[in-house]
C-alpha cells in the first residue's frame, strides 16, 4: 500500500484566485455585471417567451433558438451570481460540492451549445437543399428526439467527468481562475490524472466533431446557395447568423481549453480572465441579438411585443 503524501488532506472547499489581482476594481466591475447580467436574462427570455407565445414560430428552427436561449440562462446562472456575490467579498472561497456543480453547469452549458448548432446547421441544410422532403424529416418527434440529444449528450459527458475528479485525492484547494473548471481541478490530484485526462480529450474530440459536421454542412448549403438569388438571399438570413453563433462559441471555448491546459502565468490577470470568461460574456448576448435582430419573422414578433406593452402601458 502506498503511503500518504505529506499534502495530502480532504479537501472540503477551493480557493478561487482569479480575482485576486483585480481586487481594486471590484466595484467597476460589480456594476458592469449587475447591468450586464440581468441585460443577458432579459434578451433570452424575450425570444424564449416571444417563440412560445407565438404559433406561427413553433417551427423547428425556432424551437432550437429558443433552447439555445435557454441553455444561456442555464450557463450563466451557474457563474453571474457567484460571481457577482466574490466580487463583494474578501474570501473568494466556493464548497466542494459547489466547485462541481459549478463545473457541470458550466460546461454542460458549453457542451449543449454547440449540440444544439450541430443540429440547427442540419436543419438548415434540409430544409435548403432537400426543400420538398423538409416537413417528412423534421417531423415534431425527430425534433424532440434532437433536443433530447442536444441536453442529455453533454450532461452524460459531464456527469462521467465529475464522477471521476470527485475520486481524485488532492493535495491542494488553490483554483487560479474566476470559477471552478474541471481541468484545474484534476490538476490539483495527489495521484495520476490519465484516465481524467483521456475522458476530457474524448470530449473535446467529440464535440470537435460536431464542428467539423456542421462546417461540411455548410460546404453544401454554399454550393446549393450560390445557385439561385433565393438561396443566397436564405443563407444569409438564416445561415450567417448561425455561423457567427457558431464562430463565436467555438473560438470562446478554444481559447478556454487552450488556456486552460497550455496558458503562460506570465500573462496579465484582466487578460487570463477575460481569456476564461468569454464564452460566459459574448455568445449569451450575441446569439439572442443575432437571431432575434436578422430572422425577419422572429424579429417582427420581437417588435410587436415591445409595440403592444407600450400601447397597454399608454391606456
Amino acid at each position: 500500500m502506498q503511503p500518504p503524501l505529506e499534502n495530502e488532506s480532504i479537501v472540503l472547499a477551493f480557493t478561487l484566485s482569479g480575482l485576486n489581482a483585480t481586487m481594486g476594481k471590484r466595484f467597476v466591475f460589480f456594476s458592469l455585471t449587475t447591468f450586464y447580467y440581468p441585460l443577458i436574462v432579459f434578451c433570452n427570455v424575450t425570444i424564449i417567451y416571444t417563440v412560445i407565445s407565438h404559433k406561427k414560430l413553433h417551427e423547428p428552427m425556432y424551437v432550437f433558438i429558443c433552447n439555445l436561449c435557454v441553455n444561456a440562462l442555464f450557463g450563466t446562472s451557474g457563474f453571474y451570481p457567484k460571481f457577482m456575490y466574490d466580487l463583494l467579498s474578501q474570501d473568494h472561497i466556493i464548497s466542494y460540492a459547489g466547485c462541481l456543480i459549478q463545473i457541470f453547469v458550466i460546461y454542460s452549458s458549453v457542451l449543449c451549445d454547440l449540440s444544439i448548432l450541430t443540429v440547427m446547421a442540419y436543419d438548415r441544410y434540409v430544409a435548403i437543399c432537400r426543400p420538398l422532403e423538409y416537413h417528412s424529416i423534421m417531423t415534431n418527434q425527430r425534433v424532440l428526439e434532437w433536443i433530447l440529444f442536444c441536453w442529455l449528450s453533454p450532461f452524460f459527458c459531464m456527469s462521467v467527468a465529475i464522477v471521476l475528479t470527485s475520486r481524485l485525492t488532492l493535495c491542494g484547494s488553490s483554483i487560479e481562475k474566476l470559477y471552478c473548471e474541471n481541468w484545474s481541478v484534476v490538476k490539483l490530484s495527489c495521484f495520476s490524472t490519465t484516465v481524467n485526462n483521456v475522458i476530457g480529450y474524448i470530449v473535446i474530440l467529440t464535440y470537435f466533431g460536431h464542428a467539423v459536421l456542421i462546417f461540411c454542412s455548410y460546404i453544401h448549403l454554399i454550393k446549393k446557395c450560390r445557385k439561385s438569388i433565393e438561396g443566397r438571399h436564405k443563407f444569409m438570413q438564416t445561415c450567417v447568423p448561425h455561423l457567427l453563433a457558431l464562430l463565436n462559441v467555438a473560438v470562446a471555448l478554444l481559447f478556454d481549453v487552450l488556456y486552460t491546459r497550455y496558458g503562460s502565468k506570465n500573462l496579465p490577470q484582466d487578460l487570463r480572465n477575460f481569456l476564461a470568461m468569454e464564452f460566459l460574456l459574448i455568445p449569451p448576448i450575441l446569439n439572442p441579438l443575432i437571431y432575434g435582430l436578422n430572422l425577419t419573422k422572429l424579429r417582427k414578433e420581437v417588435i410587436r411585443l415591445f409595440f403592444k406593452k407600450q400601447v397597454e402601458i399608454s391606456d
